[in-house]
């Protein structure tokens, strides 16, 4: 045998001794070291899942089960099937309050975030006092709906209201703005609408501050005008924040209620009666959870469809 067979036979133990003092993955391929931070990280989220369980997944569970009895609280559930969602859909109050939540939405959600985006691109060019502007538009968000509803209570009173007073200026007679149905609903959008300014247009500023610099000095340079830069550049880049904010505008809308509730109380002739109001109207005017559970996920089967429509339009883009 040669040196270098010798040398080759040494090598060949030194390699193989070396293998064998390193860790050898576990089960699944998973070092000990490996299972360990995946134990501590179940752990750590163990409190969230406990939490999701109970006040989500357990409730929502329960609900659709309610949906298919008749339950009033004061006695046991009853097995009755289809026949809360057979009533729902024969009774024209709930339908009509299908059609309001749904012209409401249709109204609300885009007139919003069109006005949302326009003021999020003014005080996003370094205006004058524009932390106190953005305060302005975003406090409604953080005020409470009551409080809200009570000054627009104010402003559409037929008698003082601030709106009335404004229109007589220019010749334009008083209107009962929440108590005839012809205005009740439209009342009740123009509240909305103006409410839900605030947030999207914290989304949007927050969104445009991300958008690179150089688009914009290479528009000018092309000469593009402002207009122009703004369909071009702007909104483009803001596909993606323009999705979450169209989002969460459809879940709030579809779940209007607070100022439903002081405004007008679902009046007149149930020209403002939403969806909501209905859930709230069968729960704790009537007591039959088994109709308002039912009605609840109607309500949610309608936000599902509307966010699965929502995520396949934005595919492509996204």
């Amino acid at each position: 045998m040669t040196a270098i067979d010798h040398r080759a036979r040494r090598d060949n133990k030194k390699a193989a001794r070396a293998t064998a003092t390193q860790p050898q993955p576990q089960r699944g391929g998973l070092s000990k070291a490996e299972r360990s931070k995946r134990r501590t990280g179940w752990l750590m989220i163990t409190p969230a899942v406990i939490h999701i369980g109970l006040w989500t997944a357990i409730p929502v569970l329960a609900t659709f089960y309610l949906s298919f009895t008749d339950y009033n609280i004061f006695a046991a559930p009853q097995w009755i099937w289809f026949e809360n969602y057979i009533e729902m859909f024969q009774d024209a109050v709930f339908v009509q309050s299908i059609w309001n939540t749904i012209w409401y939405t249709f109204w609300t959600v885009p007139v919003s975030m069109a006005l949302a985006l326009i003021v999020a691109v003014a005080l996003n060019k370094g205006l004058k006092a524009q932390k106190f502007y953005r305060t302005a538009f975003f406090l409604p968000q953080v005020t409470a709906t009551v409080a809200i509803a009570m000054v627009w209570l104010w402003i559409f009173n037929p008698q003082y209201g601030l709106l009335n007073a404004f229109l007589g200026l220019f010749g334009i007679p008083s209107q009962a703005w929440l108590v005839d149905p012809q205005w009740a609903l439209w009342s009740v959008i123009l509240v909305g609408a103006w409410q839900g300014i605030g947030i999207k247009m914290l989304i949007y500023i927050a969104a445009l501050q991300n958008v690179d610099e150089s688009l914009y000095e290479a528009a000018a340079l092309d000469g593009a005008s402002g207009p122009r830069t703004f369909w071009s550049i702007t909104v483009p880049m803001l596909k993606p924040a323009t999705f979450f904010v169209f989002i969460i505008s459809i879940i709030g809308a579809f779940q209007v209620f607070d100022q439903i509730y002081v405004l007008t109380d679902g009046g007149p002739a149930n020209a403002t009666t939403m969806m909501t109001y209905e859930v709230y109207r069968s729960a704790f005017q009537e007591f039959r959870m088994g109709m308002a559970a039912a009605q609840s996920v109607v309500l949610f089967a309608f936000l599902l469809v509307m966010t699965l429509i929502s995520r396949r339009a934005t595919r492509e883009d996204d």
